[in-house]
């Protein structure tokens, strides 16, 4: 088909970031401001697959202020400020099946106070930012997704958009039109958990040579309008425990905002052994419990979503520049998961790669690695927030709950009064994928019919995320082999996909439900809320997730 398509159009920049997230926004944001202070004409595009800025956004969120007061210093004081409400309490517990343990604030290390942060909507920040950088001459594309790495002579020179109007055979519809390529001196890549393009680069150049594996949760998240006699306005409530058994890691976020809204959520690592497992459903349990479904007693669950995060910290970090480029943000892997927090991050290394950037750009080297940025970061103060809690998540996964816990908060102890750990760096041992149990060897985990009033189901929290795609379009979940599913994860697995997935995108179908006769793979790809939990975690990583048409996919307002 390729040599019958018409030539891609092409444009030309001087930057091309991937990703209207906190980080890819603060690199614009900052190489313009730069362009401004040094009067210089800097041109700077940023391509987002979402159909508006925010639309693929979702976290918490709890924003620790540093990374915006860096950027835009007097954003509290800016009319369309996104963020509203302080943190007033922390609440931290431990929950057992009937009951719950507060654990004193004293116990937990200064980082884990989020005293000074703020709650609010993640995706109504990065619209904040969007509007910051347009203002500074920054073009937008929303609606974009870039689907490939442009490279030449050994150096990345851009990327191109996805074809768009193409059916699910490949063929060309009478609504066809040719990607773009957007080329440029540097490209950013600041996609989030998983990008595909930042797996290409990785992969390409060899990035993660010389660190541990990545690890990853997946976080699902719905948002509620609450009674207003149970608001309670800037309480953040962190829980680990019940549901999840003593070897499985996670925990829960409850966070009270702006008008009585609660935005409740539950983060399961994925390195989970039970293929029986299902995150969603353990999401929906969590609220049962006594000492959480009170709030949302007479109140209204009003948006969905989910969303993969990285979660390998300090010794996870693969190399994040390449000659005409470089990896930000979550592509990067620089969330906090002690503290469940990332943005700051991302916006510190927005502005890290920007400052590098333009560095090499004055020097007249087009194309050149930004090293600055790869040899500053562990010093900066992203390397500051990720180290003291590099061995929490190594010895969680090792020791399990609570023992893992205890020994987690002993060693950020450790870290805060003596400046090290007793255990160095402890690595992660194997990737997410490689860490289920056949499921022959396990307790297979029932989970009880949703209520429909404070438990939900798939389908009806998919239809809260809006998401949508176009139905005639190739399908965006690729299978390198189509066979695997059922002649090998079935058999060995129970084929995990159809319960890791939080939107109901796979099943397992039979001609005969009773017998279980003539099994087949059902890959329900409108329904995919863009998590990436699949690429991650399927045994044979045999499932890769591309970019499908752009501005496919969920549509949070307010995530």
């Amino acid at each position: 088909m390729s040599e019958s398509l018409p030539q891609r159009e092409t444009m030309e920049f001087d930057v091309v970031i991937v990703g209207a997230g906190p980080a890819g926004l603060a690199a614009a944001i900052r190489i313009r401001q730069a362009a401004a202070r040094d009067n210089r004409d800097v041109s700077v595009v940023v391509v987002e697959k979402g159909s508006e800025v925010g639309a693929h956004i979702l976290s918490g969120v709890v924003v620790d202020p540093i990374g915006l007061d860096s950027l835009l210093p007097d954003w509290r004081n800016h009319p369309d400020c996104p963020l509203h409400t302080r943190v007033k309490e922390d609440r931290f517990l431990y929950l057992t099946q009937t009951g719950s343990h507060g654990l004193p604030a004293a116990m937990m290390p200064k980082l884990l106070d989020n005293h000074g942060n703020f709650i609010g909507s993640l995706g109504n920040v990065t619209r904040f930012l969007a509007a910051r950088a347009e203002e500074l001459g920054v073009e937008i594309f929303p609606g974009f997704a870039a689907s490939e790495l442009l490279l030449e002579d050994g150096k990345v020179v851009g990327v191109a958009t996805g074809d768009m109007g193409i059916d699910r055979n490949g063929v060309p519809r009478a609504d066809f039109v040719r990607g773009m390529e957007l080329r440029a001196t540097y490209t950013l890549l600041a996609e989030g958990a998983r990008g595909s393009l930042s797996k290409q680069a990785i992969a390409h150049f060899d990035l993660d040579e010389g660190s541990d594996f990545q690890k990853f949760g997946i976080g699902i998240k719905e948002l509620w309008q609450i009674d207003p006699a149970r608001f309670q306005e800037g309480l953040v409530q962190h829980s680990f425990g019940w549901p999840l058994d003593r070897s499985t890691g996670g925990g829960s976020f409850l966070y009270h905002f702006d008008e009585n809204l609660v935005a409740v959520g539950f983060v399961v690592h994925l390195n989970y052994s039970n293929p029986t497992l299902s995150p969603f459903e353990e999401f929906q349990r969590f609220k049962t419990h006594p000492a959480i479904r009170d709030t949302f007693a007479g109140g209204k669950r009003i948006a969905y979503g989910a969303r993969a995060l990285t979660e390998g910290g300090w010794q996870s970090v693969p190399r994040l520049t390449f000659p005409g480029g470089a990896l930000l943000g979550c592509s990067a892997g620089f969330v906090n998961v002690p503290r469940i927090k990332g943005s700051h991050n991302a916006i510190l290394s927005g502005i890290q790669a920007a400052d590098a950037v333009v560095a090499e750009l004055a020097s007249g080297k087009p194309r050149s690695e930004p090293l600055a940025y790869e040899e500053g970061w562990r010093t900066s103060a992203i390397g500051q927030d990720l180290k003291p809690v590099r061995n929490v998540k190594p010895l969680w996964a090792k020791y399990g709950m609570p023992l893992g816990i205890m020994l987690g908060g002993a060693d950020m102890w450790c870290n805060q009064l003596l400046g090290k750990s007793p255990f160095g760096t402890l690595a992660h041992g194997k990737p997410d994928s490689a860490c289920l149990t056949p499921i022959a060897q396990v307790t297979p985990i029932t989970y009880p019919k949703p209520d429909g009033v404070l438990t939900f189901d798939r389908l009806s929290s998919v239809f809260l995320s809006n998401t949508n795609h176009a139905e005639d379009q190739p399908c965006h979940l690729r299978l390198t082999n189509p066979a695997v599913p059922i002649e090998m994860n079935l058999p060995v697995f129970g084929e995990p996909a159809r319960l890791y997935c939080p939107a109901g995108v796979y099943e397992v179908v039979y001609d005969d439900e009773a017998t279980k006769s003539s099994p087949r793979f059902v890959i329900n790809s409108q329904n995919c809320v863009h998590c990436k939990t699949c690429d991650i975690k399927d045994p044979a990583q045999n499932i890769t997730w591309v970019p499908p048409e752009g501005g496919g996919g969920p549509n949070y307002p307010n995530m």
